[in-house]
């Protein structure tokens, strides 16, 4: 599974993840969407960490400098 994640995307996607965390502990974001927005950020954390993005290898695109 070769990276085709930047350094850029992967700090975004960390920080929108820690966001979406936030508003759902903190009860801002409640019900389905809450659960959802936490879903969602636990995808970004994930992808993050391991550097690989599905969705980038289907549509043949990468954030990553070669």
């Amino acid at each position: 599974m070769p990276k085709n994640m930047g350094n850029w995307d992967r700090v975004i996607r960390i920080l929108v993840a820690l966001l979406f965390a936030y508003l759902y502990f903190s009860g801002t974001v409640t019900g389905g969407l809450g659960l959802l927005l936490l879903v969602i950020g636990i995808i970004f954390l994930v992808t993050s960490v391991v550097g690989f993005c599905p969705l980038y290898k289907v549509f043949n695109f990468s954030t990553r400098n070669t």
